[in-house]
């Protein structure tokens, strides 16, 4: 094992050990930079100047990488180098000098609330075992705003008759308490009839949602298959819908009913408010109506 390999390593068990970092993001940090390890060659890592870094930056601009991923790979690597800095194994951090293009946010796409009702009475309409568990999924989805990795990798304990709330483990590890509404009660309490069907030579699972996959749950991109399929059954555009677009569906309606912004970040999971805010850009009718009518002063 190589020197730079070997550092490499190190700051990927911190981010496991220290951080907690959920499984994706650390593979999106080890791409990363393994991807600037092999361009840069032999055992250069850990010594790399800025020169060095911004060439890399440059070839991934020429190889056509989106201004957004170009932005990750930025903050990998400044996460890296300053590992390096903390643990005396550098004096100087390269990155200093490079900074982090602005973005332009894209707004979510957006499902009105009979986009949604449409889907969920199509859904509904299947009473087998496959178009239970869909209904489950989506009632859940909807009136939680789960992460679509959180809701395919629920316990069969995080759901309980007795309440009305689910027990979510989200990014990092970390627990938090959603509220689950009846029509989703109603829609898991159906679904854990059939269940069994879903267990096939499986005698018990600890997944909510069970299958034969290489995981033992079902799969994200199964779910947006079949959520691809159920928009079409539904006569919407298949492309607009994804397990993503349905939770900025809950976060957009909530706020569109009055919900505050800080009980939205937590049912979300965001760490960081500013990660909310966005939904406020699609309501800027809404809101400037809220100042034209309640305001002492909006009123002509």
């Amino acid at each position: 094992m190589t020197n730079s390999v070997a550092k490499l390593e190190l700051f990927f068990e911190m981010l496991v050990v220290e951080r907690g970092v959920a499984k994706n993001t650390l593979e999106s940090y080890r791409r990363d930079l393994l991807a600037l390890s092999q361009y840069l060659k032999s055992d250069n890592l850990i010594n790399a100047t800025t020169d060095d870094l911004k060439a890399y930056l440059s070839s991934l601009h020429a190889d056509g990488l989106s201004a957004r991923s170009v932005a990750r790979h930025i903050s990998s690597i400044k996460q890296f180098y300053r590992f390096l800095v903390l643990e005396g194994i550098i004096s100087q951090d390269p990155t200093t000098k490079i900074s982090t293009p602005r973005q332009a946010k894209n707004l979510p796409k957006i499902l009105t609330e009979i986009d949604i009702g449409a889907l969920l009475s199509t859904a509904a309409e299947n009473d087998s075992p496959e178009g239970c568990r869909l209904t489950a999924l989506l009632e859940t989805l909807y009136a939680t705003g789960l992460r679509v990795s959180e809701l395919m990798t629920l316990t069969h304990e995080a759901f309980s008759y007795e309440t009305d709330t689910l027990i979510v483990k989200g990014k990092g590890s970390k627990e938090r308490i959603v509220p689950l509404g009846q029509h989703a009660r109603n829609a898991l309490k159906k679904y854990i009839g059939v269940r069994p069907h879903f267990l096939a030579a499986q005698k018990s699972s600890k997944w909510l949602f069970p299958s034969s996959s290489a995981e033992g749950h079902l799969t994200r991109q199964r779910f947006g298959q079949l959520l691809k399929q159920l928009a079409i059954d539904a006569g919407l555009d298949p492309s607009k819908i994804s397990p993503h677009v349905v939770r900025h569906a809950f976060a957009t309606h909530l706020l569109s009913h009055g919900a505050d912004l800080i009980s939205v970040q937590k049912m979300l999971g965001h760490s960081d408010i500013s990660t909310t805010q966005i939904y406020t850009h699609v309501l800027q009718d809404k809101l400037q109506d809220l100042v034209m009518n309640h305001h002492p002063l909006g009123k002509k």
